[in-house]
């Protein structure tokens, strides 16, 4: 690999203008691929498999109408008073004109329903009153009833008396037997009235019991409003036929320009995320300015404003292709709103360090009087390998992420690693030749002055400065072993407490349509109809109209009476009557702990009833899916990239300590890492310090995003920092002296390496999004954990510790690994670089530090 990356170091510098064209027209073609190709990001996203994915499989089945994408439209006076009719005149005009908005299904008019809800209380206060009074009625008709059963009774009993006399005097009876007649007729008439009455009484019982469950599912869904109690807010609901994953951007921006085209005097109007949540900038002023800090710790770093303009032209045209060749395919697979986001991350950052890399080498060089040409090339073959090496381990850490069967992860990782890999690729070939054609101008005049004149003379070379390096004593590897691991372990403390979930309005600017309408929602009607949970209950099948009213009361009761439900209302039967629909309104917000809790709740309860088996979706129950299953990949994916790396340490560095190290050391900065952004964005400490306002559980899927970028940098410092270290143990160095070596000469572009991924992931903070803004401070704290703690202080403390050890290999296993010399000891060899000075054999060191004051 190190010959191959010489001689293409060689040909780029000899042929620059080739390399050059060559990568130009690869970004033509990924520029005419996004031309072609983009078909826009969605801003949703989901996990193939859960629970609540089902639910909505089964409303897709049963109550498509119920199935697809939802959102609110907020309307809120700005004086605070009640909607005049004037006003609820013209919100009900757009609700109604809205319905002709494409992939809308339906829009709800908040005073209609109102006025629908009111009329059915209505209608039930109306049927109590007329209940109760055709009982009264009845009670009437039937006391009188049993006053002429009583008078027929005692006309019975004079007829039998009567009858009994005459009998005894054997005379006629013919007239009793006429009256007899005349009172068994007056008793027909009277039973019949009976009957009528007794009837009329079942129908006001069956009656009386309908209304009574009508009045008590009415009761249930209290509150459950539209239209605020003090009237100044009220809320449109739009049903689109599309799901969330499959809702056009366009479709969103319809609705939005419909609301928003008619202002009314005097309201205002906001939308939901689900309406307004549009695709974040890929870059911003923000982002501008971390280029600009990075540049500017180029130029301290390389003395020259050419030189340090070269990693950032690299990493500029890497972060293009990669951002385009991925959006080109957005048309193909569905792609969410943040996937290239992580590609243009990645490609800045790891495309500035890994060009510095190799220029830093190749000025090493320069200043002791290299050939340009063979500079480039052995620059190429030593950095330019360690290049390949480190990017290889980010590439397999984020491809990885394709094992946790999460789609929009995996496709992640993939736009990572493909703007990482081409950030490789970019530093290899066009780096050497942009410095081909710069030849010595990346040295500033002064320092080209003062290599000639080092050349000339042959003093103060890397190697003659390396001899007054002095090993740590042990007293302080101790120190330095404790101090450090206790630091990262207090900092870790906030992991213990990480909740897990996804944004909601309240985690938008606070300038935002969304975080305006989430905050008018829950001050005017309460925090839980910002998520409520839609909740299916199958029914037994055969079942009339009364059966199903009876089966929606029962449940709805059973809902009801769970802990935090505020409301409970059945909104849809599908038609053939075995699937029923409830909306929960929960007391507080759908990222609370409580919401959570009740979700859980939900789905544990027992059967209700034989035959009904309830299912529980909504967006807060979606969150808390996704959320779990990217808990539960977890374990798998850490497991996996760390064994990956770590055989991929093994072969680099001949080790097995060293490795093990590497990994324990990035164990503990990623628990820090966690740690410090549970503590700024779930506690908020220092949120307003780095200004975040959002304060909420963390976002799902940031734990498994940094378990990946942060092992492939950490591994990238751990591989430019020790393989400098083996370097001068190889070279005969004791162990310990190799350590201090090894540090000594590494640190400078391993402090800026990190110093500039810091800047550029910090960049990234001021986005308006909250998942950007999240991803940016858990990478920057990261980088910051791991580069100056872990790899600057704990790991040169335990290898100072460890001596000879640290490069203990079995040796059936030194046999069997294959040699990479990605220190580049062979190729030094194979191609010396002839120095005008006495020390020109001794081996210079990827890094080695320049001569004192030269720039």
């Amino acid at each position: 690999m190190a010959e191959l990356l010489h001689r293409l170091g060689t040909f780029a510098a000899r042929r620059a203008w080739t390399v050059i064209i060559a990568w130009a027209v690869i970004l033509g073609i990924a520029v005419g691929g996004f031309l072609i190709g983009f078909k826009g990001l969605t801003t949703s996203f989901d996990i193939p498999g859960t629970a609540a994915g089902e639910v909505v499989a089964d409303l897709q089945d049963q109550l498509p109408d119920f199935s697809g994408a939802s959102g609110t439209v907020v309307f809120h006076s700005t004086d605070g008073s009640a909607l005049t009719d004037e006003q609820r005149a013209e919100i009900t005009a757009l609700a109604e004109s809205a319905k002709d908005l494409p992939d809308v299904a339906e829009v709800i008019d908040p005073f209609a329903t109102e006025q629908q809800l009111a009329d059915q209380r209505q209608q039930v206060e109306d049927g109590q009153t007329q209940i109760a009074d055709a009982r009264t009625q009845a009670e009437t008709g039937q006391a009188q009833l049993d006053a002429a059963v009583a008078q027929l009774d005692a006309a019975q009993a004079q007829l039998d008396a009567g009858r009994a006399q005459l009998e005894a005097a054997g005379a006629s009876t013919a007239q009793i037997d006429a009256q007899q007649a005349a009172v068994d007729a007056q008793r027909a008439v009277v039973d019949q009235q009976q009957t009528i009455l007794t009837d009329g009484l079942a129908t006001i019982a069956e009656n009386e019991a309908e209304l009574e469950r009508g009045a008590q599912l009415l009761a249930l869904a209290d509150g459950i409003r539209v239209v605020s109690e003090d009237g100044a807010t009220a809320i449109v609901t739009m049903q689109f036929t599309e799901s969330r994953l499959e809702l056009a951007a366009s479709s969103k921006e319809a609705v939005i320009e419909h609301f928003e085209s008619a202002p009314i005097d005097g309201v205002e109007v906001a939308f939901s995320t689900d309406i307004s949540q549009g695709i974040p900038e890929i870059l911003g002023v923000g982002e501008l300015v971390g280029v600009a800090l990075a540049a500017v710790v180029l130029i301290v770093v390389l003395g020259s404003l050419l030189a340090a303009s070269f990693p950032i032209i690299t990493a500029i045209v890497g972060v293009a292709i990669g951002a385009m060749a991925t959006l080109a395919f957005s048309g193909v697979v569905q792609m969410a709103s943040f996937t290239p986001i992580l590609g243009v991350m990645l490609g800045l950052a790891v495309g500035i360090d890994y060009s510095l890399f190799i220029l830093y080498r190749h000025r090493k060089q320069l200043l002791q009087g290299a050939d340009v040409v063979e500079s480039i090339g052995l620059a190429n073959g030593t950095a330019g390998n360690a290049v390949v090496f480190a990017g290889t381990t980010v590439v397999v850490a984020l491809l990885a992420l394709n094992i946790t069967g999460i789609p929009f992860l995996g496709l992640m990782g993939t736009a990572g690693a493909v703007s990482v890999a081409i950030a490789v690729l970019i530093a290899i070939s066009l780096t050497p030749a942009l410095l081909g054609l710069a030849k010595t101008r990346v040295l500033g005049r002064r320092a080209r002055t003062r290599a000639a004149a080092a050349a000339a003379l042959g003093s103060d070379t890397p190697r003659t400065r390396q001899r007054g390096v002095r090993p740590m004593s042990n007293l302080r590897a101790v120190l330095t072993i404790l101090v450090a691991t206790a630091a990262l372990l207090v900092v870790a403390i906030p992991a213990l407490s990480m909740r897990l979930g996804l944004p909601d309005g309240g985690s938008e600017a606070t300038d935002s349509s969304a975080y305006r309408a989430f905050t008018l929602t829950e001050e005017s009607f309460g925090a839980g109809v910002n998520g409520p949970l839609l909740v299916t209950a199958t029914l037994p099948d055969g079942l009339d109209d009364s059966e199903v009213l009876d089966y929606q009361l029962q449940i709805g009761q059973e809902l009801a009476a769970l802990d935090d439900v505020v409301a409970v209302a059945p909104i849809a039967v599908s038609d053939d009557g075995t699937l029923t629909a409830f909306q929960v309104v929960p007391a507080e917000g759908p990222n609370s702990v409580t919401t959570e809790t009740l979700v859980r709740d939900l789905r544990e309860l027992p059967p209700i009833a034989d035959g009904v088996t309830l299912g529980v979706a909504g967006q807060a129950a979606i969150n808390i899916d996704i959320s779990e299953g990217l808990a539960n990949v977890l374990p798998l994916y850490l497991l996996v990239v760390v064994g990956l790396s770590f055989l991929i340490m093994v072969m680099v560095f001949r080790s097995l300590l060293v490795p093990l190290i590497a990994t324990a050391g990035f164990v503990l900065s990623l628990f820090a890492t966690y740690g410090a952004v549970t503590a700024i964005f779930q506690w908020g400490w220092f949120g307003a310090l780095l200004g975040i306002e959002y304060h909420g559980p963390i976002l799902s899927f940031l734990p498994v995003i940094l378990v990946g970028i942060l092992f492939g940098l950490a591994m990238d410092y751990q591989l430019f920092l020790t393989t400098g270290m083996r370097e001068a143990w190889a070279h005969g160095a004791p162990a310990r002296l190799a350590v201090a070596q090894g540090f000594r000469a590494g640190r400078t572009v391993v402090i800026a390496a990190a110093l500039i991924m810091i800047a550029v992931f910090s960049g990234f903070i001021t986005s308006e999004s909250v998942i950007i803004k999240s991803m940016g401070v858990g990478l920057a704290l990261g980088v910051l954990f791991d580069a100056f703690v872990v790899r600057m202080l704990l790991v040169p403390a335990i290898m100072h510790l460890l001596g000879e050890s640290a490069w203990w290999v079995p040796k059936w296993l030194d046999r069997i690994i294959p040699n990479v010399d990605v220190e580049g000891s062979a190729l030094e060899r194979r191609h010396p670089v002839h120095y005008s000075h006495p020390d020109a054999d001794a081996p210079v060191t990827a890094d080695a530090p320049e001569p004192a004051g030269v720039r």
